[in-house]
């Protein structure tokens, strides 16, 4: 009950730590790391302590509210799928801001960084435990200026300033997205109660969002002659929110250039803060999204396509950062799958794609992680100038090899027994297949499948490029510190076991989330038949890892073997290798052509129309007042004689009208 009391110091002890570490951290040794340090372990003590009392009793939702203002309020909400998010956000940021006090050791902005990750990992904190929609956005919000702040951390470079600022508009698009969203939710829930509300309700509460469902769902208003629903068009509103921040087709242009910030900043944005936030909200609010038409259909579509093109990018990145940020993206469009598929599964895909973003939480920090302890030793994160780095580096090679067998999906179909990224990404594709059955649409599965093909391919290409082989440069690398290597041995535990220990109680864990909730009611509102897993071919279950070992297989053909020969295949004259390298000419897309030529160009051509015009009127009134004065000026002759005249005559011609109008009436 004690811990339950202090769940408020959960995310207002880091922020208690950015204020310090800000303005005192000059004065202490390794720019104040201890205090966003020590205020993230404690955050993470209470964390882990409200978890193991839901664990016992799921039921005991740990709730608090205050009055804010008018029909608003701020409030704590603790239940199963807000508890593994704030145990697994704060304990991943714990580790990594012990790994910076070695890998931040020599830049003389430390008091400022590590001034902005506890800012940062205070406001996912206090999105993940807000009880209101409005309240999260806030926090949403105060992540994205952290993460633009991070970003653009060293803003001397203008390569990480360009990033930043190309991170924090793209994402707007997706947050303006999501407040429309709110507002139109806010109107709708008004018009629910005919403008008046009960006395002592939130109407912004995720518990009375969800009371309102079935209400909700029977507004609906005419669009392009088909009528839609009213929560449809707020779901989706929310996941234009949730594409912006986690990083999904189209807006998911920001995420690899985010690689311009520190190694430490690339694994607590990618791996466990800012780009599991989208991912959270569609879970938070996935009753609403189960009863709205249509919108789970789009949602599965979206992220089996981002898995799909994230990874043919990453094959053929030669930097180890964005290869990683490719990864990220393609892992976050197997989550958001996840979250699509419970058209067809139900609330057991909040499970799925919550069990793959807590298992990707730690192998993405660990390959971030070994991939800023490589860049801190060798000073490069060129592939090609490396190879032969696991000699010189054997811990860091360790870690990072098994946080690649996880991210690739190895072990035994079937069972309990393999890495923690098969344990949660096969559930994904099996239920896709099932989706594919139910509805006879395969491209979720096909997608999720070839994806899961090309991210083995390239994350071994990653492992044999720089750690097996000779080195292809005197890049005099060595061991990183302990501060740097123990959190990946502990990282590299998680990857490897978490899955297999936790697979079973996770499921029931969070499924208790919504255990209060008519599940099946609320698909029927949305028009979907849920189905069960029955017993897939033994195919569909082995598939996986077959594809696994093929893209291992051919990694290791290509880049420790050389049995190819790459150099006909790697060339400016190969169109299908030139448009994957080009990223598909997305920078040319949505900034040199959408961006400077239709918004920036089009807004100026409109401009020097619009001063056109503007000088046209101006110029044109004076014209014809001055004409006007010169023709009045003739009147004026200075005869007094002409002036008689005109006062007889104006006289005279008003005597008339008053004598016409006295006889009208």
């Amino acid at each position: 009950m004690a811990m339950e009391n202090l769940a408020f110091l959960i995310p207002l002890l880091p922020a208690l730590a950015f204020v310090l570490t800000f303005f005192l951290g000059k004065k202490l040794p390794s720019g104040g790391a201890i205090i966003p340090i020590v205020a993230i372990a404690i955050s993470c003590i209470i964390s882990l302590a409200i978890t193991m009392g839901l664990l016992q009793n799921p039921e005991h939702v740990v709730t608090q509210s205050v009055h804010w203002f008018a029909i608003l309020n701020l409030g704590i909400l603790i239940d199963p799928l807000a508890a593994v998010m704030l145990s697994m956000v704060s304990f991943v940021s714990l580790l990594i801001h012990i790994y910076a006090v070695g890998y931040m050791s020599h830049d003389p902005a430390k008091p400022r960084y590590f001034a902005e990750t506890a800012l940062f990992t205070a406001a996912m904190l206090g999105l993940i435990l807000s009880d209101n929609i409005l309240q999260l956005f806030i926090c949403w919000e105060l992540v994205g200026l952290s993460s633009y702040l991070l970003i653009g951390f060293w803003f001397h470079k203008p390569g990480a300033a360009a990033a930043a600022k190309k991170a924090f508009l793209t994402t707007r698009v997706g947050d303006v997205m999501f407040l429309a969203g709110i507002v139109l939710l806010f109107s709708d829930i008004f018009t629910v109660y005919n403008g008046v509300l009960p006395e002592g309700v939130y109407v912004l509460q995720f518990s009375e969002m969800f009371h309102l469902i079935p209400d909700l769902v029977a507004i609906n208003s005419t669009i392009l002659g088909m009528e839609v629903s009213h929560l449809t068009l707020v779901t989706l509103l929310f996941f234009g929110g949730a594409v912006g921040k986690s990083g999904q087709f189209p807006l998911h242009v920001w995420l690899p250039d985010a690689m311009e910030g520190p190694t430490t900043v690339s694994a607590l944005i990618h791996a466990a803060t800012m780009v599991t936030a989208g991912v959270y909200l569609v879970a938070r609010t996935f009753p609403m999204f189960l009863a709205a038409p249509d919108s789970l259909i789009i949602v599965a579509i979206v992220g089996a396509f981002t898995a799909l093109f994230a990874a043919t990018m990453g094959i053929v990145m030669n930097d180890l950062k964005r290869v990683l940020a490719y990864s990220t993206v393609s892992q976050l469009g197997y989550m958001v799958l996840g979250l699509g598929l419970g058209a067809v599964v139900g609330a057991e895909a909040v499970g799925i794609s919550m069990f793959h973003l807590i298992n990707h939480a730690f192998f993405k920090a660990l390959l971030f992680l070994c991939a800023g302890s490589v860049i801190h030793a060798v000073g490069t994160h060129d592939m090609r100038q490396l190879g032969g780095v696991g000699k010189v580096m054997p811990i860091t090679f360790a870690t990072m090899t098994a946080a690649a067998l996880a991210l690739a999906g190895f072990g035994i179909p079937g069972t309990s027994l393999g890495f923690s990224g098969f344990l949660s990404k096969d559930p994904i594709i099996e239920s896709a297949y099932l989706y594919a059955t139910e509805t006879g649409s395969w491209m979720p599965y096909l997608f999720a499948i070839t994806a899961a093909f090309l991210t083995s391919l390239y994350i071994f290409r990653l492992i044999f490029m720089t750690f097996t082989g000779e080195a292809r440069t005197d890049y005099g690398g060595h061991e990183s510190p302990s501060s740097m290597t123990v959190p990946l041995a502990i990282l590299a535990v998680f990857a490897v076991v978490f899955g297999a220990l936790t697979r079973t109680s996770f499921y029931h864990f969070i499924e208790e989330t919504f255990v209060h909730m008519d599940i099946e009611a609320l698909a029927e509102l949305g028009g979907y038949h849920l189905a069960h897993h029955g017993h897939e071919p033994l195919l569909v279950l082995w598939m996986p890892l077959i594809v696994a070992v093929a893209g291992l297989v051919i990694a290791y053909l290509i880049y420790n073997r050389r049995v190819v020969d790459m150099s006909s295949i790697v060339s400016r004259n190969n169109p299908v290798y030139k448009l994957l390298y080009n990223r598909y000419y997305q920078h040319q897309i949505f900034v040199e052509f959408f961006s400077v030529k239709i918004i920036y160009e089009g807004l100026a051509l409109a401009g020097y129309y619009s001063d056109k015009m503007l000088d046209w009127l101006v110029n044109g009134t004076s014209y014809v007042l001055i004409e006007a004065g010169d023709s009045l000026r003739k009147f004026q002759t200075g005869v007094i004689q002409h002036y008689a005249a005109a006062v007889v005559a104006g006289v005279g011609l008003l005597v008339v009208l008053i004598k016409l109008v006295m006889e009208v009436f």
